[in-house]
């Protein structure tokens, strides 16, 4: 079974994208905000950037533990009552920080700044919280991280479109 995070600075298109990809490969979707709520793994709260602290060491536990359960519940389905799931979509900023021996392929999602910037304000960001990402982007954060953990990297412009089936391609689907 496949693992595929999807990382990027918000407003780089990493739902859409992660929840697309899910479609057309007919993986289970992991939302990672959600996972936070569901299991309060929030350490606090932020004022001055106006967003939840997470401890990336007890989130990747929640992850792994969630890959391991839907894998387990795979194997389980012998009798084939239930729909197998064939890969996971990990959709979240932090989902880079996933050991690699966990992840087969990191996609990175990036996006040019004027668009970045509009997408942000459209979200009702702050301005710190827009200068902070517009950053992040400039500096490449979440894929020099990425790189750091040596995952499979696909970088994906999602400024305007992209062709959904050329990555599936790169992803081997």
């Amino acid at each position: 079974m496949k693992v595929i995070v999807v990382t990027g600075v918000p407003g780089t298109g990493k739902t859409t994208l992660s929840k697309l990809l899910a479609k057309k490969l007919d993986f289970h979707y992991l939302d990672v905000n959600k996972l936070i709520s569901k299991y309060k793994l929030s350490e606090g709260y932020d004022k001055k950037r106006r967003t939840k602290i997470i401890d990336v060491n007890k989130l990747n536990k929640k992850l792994i533990n969630e890959i391991k359960l839907i894998q387990k519940s795979n194997k389980n389905n012998k009798s084939g009552k239930f729909k197998e799931i064939k890969g996971i979509i990990i959709d979240s900023h932090l989902s880079h920080y996933l050991p690699r021996k966990y992840v087969d392929f990191c996609v990175v999602a990036k996006c040019d700044i004027k668009e970045l910037s509009k997408r942000l304000k459209k979200k009702k960001f702050h301005q710190l919280k827009i200068k902070e990402n517009i950053e992040a982007e400039i500096f490449d954060v979440c894929l020099n991280e990425a790189k750091e953990r040596k995952h499979k990297i696909i970088v994906i412009d999602t400024t305007k479109h992209f062709n959904i089936n050329d990555l599936i391609h790169k992803l081997g689907g």
